[in-house]
Formats: structure tokens, sequence, C-alpha cells
């Protein structure tokens, strides 16, 4: 019987897709960064659907562990822990900028790059707040699966450039996607480095804050 892979990510906007091994048997993306909640359940049957199958035939959920905010991001973590639970599959965990960096480097071998070909790559992702998130990568595994140097981190543009300035390399503005996030996850599965870890990759404090106690500003609390 064959195994179905259903993929979700909501590092940036929504995207889901469904593999079957290495073939993509459909994708479904919502490019919107604030509306994760909303889409989420949608995307999900649409991919599912369109992969032409029943949801129970779902074997492996991979979800995108960020960087990235943190209401989105965890909308997609909830959502694929709560898929595998319901049909039974085993649930993996996958950096999402490494499903950025394999479209990247799956893009140079496509153009028969020649020079940047040799150099690593950064990948770069909003992090809001004038930041982005980031992490470097020297290539691809022999499966295939994006091999990460330096990150991820998240730092002003000018500090990274800053922090990278000895070095040379590639960059790349691919938006991500869940189909690469399968791709990334196949080869890990063939490298033996495949990580049922969802825990978030947030790398700062949420943008909303409990509000501070009164009385670390002195004033009185009635009651």
């Amino acid at each position: 019987m064959p195994n179905y892979t259903l993929c979700i990510d909501t590092s940036a906007g929504t995207t889901v897709a469904v593999l079957q091994g290495g073939e993509i048997r459909s994708e479904i993306h919502f490019d919107e960064n604030m509306k994760h909640a909303e889409r989420i359940g949608d995307a999900i049957a649409q991919a599912v659907a369109a992969a032409d199958i029943a949801p129970g035939r779902i074997t492996n959920v991979v979800v995108g562990r960020g960087p990235a905010p943190f209401t989105g991001l965890r909308i997609g973590i909830a959502a694929a822990v709560m898929y595998a639970e319901g049909v039974g599959a085993k649930l993996w965990g996958v950096t999402s900028l490494d499903a950025i960096a394999r479209a990247a480097f799956d893009a140079r071998e496509a153009a028969g790059a020649n020079g940047a070909a040799d150099l690593p790559l950064l990948v770069t992702a909003d992090a809001r707040r004038s930041e982005v998130y980031w992490a470097l990568y020297s290539g691809l595994s022999k499966s295939g699966a994006p091999i990460m140097i330096e990150g991820p981190g998240v730092a002003k543009p000018a500090a990274l450039e800053e922090l990278l300035a000895d070095k040379k390399f590639d960059r790349t503005d691919i938006k991500i996607n869940a189909a690469d996030l399968g791709k990334v996850f196949e080869a890990q599965l063939l490298d033996g480095s495949a990580s049922q870890n969802v825990t978030a990759l947030y790398l700062r404090e949420a943008d909303a804050v409990a509000p501070k106690d009164l009385r670390e500003f002195g004033k009185r609390v009635s009651g």
C-alpha cells in the first residue's frame, strides 16, 4: 500500500501539500500572513481531496517548525498534531528554512548555475520588527537534504551582513512551499536524520506579552 505524506507549513502564508513518495499529488497555497486560522482547515481538506485519497490514507504528517512568528507557526503545528492523531499517522518536524534551501538548490541545478553553484547559500525569511530569520547552507546531502552550517537565527539585516562579512555566499528569495518541505523529509528519511521533534522555533519572545503588574511602577492596586 503506498505511503502518503501530508505537509503543512504556516511560517509565512499557509501552504499544504500531499506527496506520495517523491511525487507531488496536490498543493494548496494561501499567501496571507495573518489568516492562518481561517485558512488551515480548508487548505488541508482541499489538498487531501485534490490528491484523490481518503483522509485516513495519510501515513505521515510533516510540519514546518519555523523559525517564524508565534501565532502563525503554532496554528500549523497544532493542526498537524491534531490531524496526525486523528488518522493515526506519524508526526514529523522539519525546519522551514530547509525547505526554502532545498528549492533554491534545485533551482541552481536546473539552471546549470556556474560560479555560484559552489558557494554556500544564505536563506532568509521575514521575521517582522525589521528583522529576518536566517540560516546558511553548504549544499545538499547525497539524499538531497539541505546541510545547515550556521543558524537558524534572527537579526537585523545590517547586523546579519556584519556577522557574515568575511564569508562569500549566494542568496535566495524563494518562498516556502509545503511540497519542498516534503522533499526535505523524504531525503532526511533516507539519511536517517528525520526527526519527530515538532517544537516551534520562535527564536524570540512572542509579539504579544502579558501586561506588567502595576506594582512594578509603584502604583497602588485596589483590593
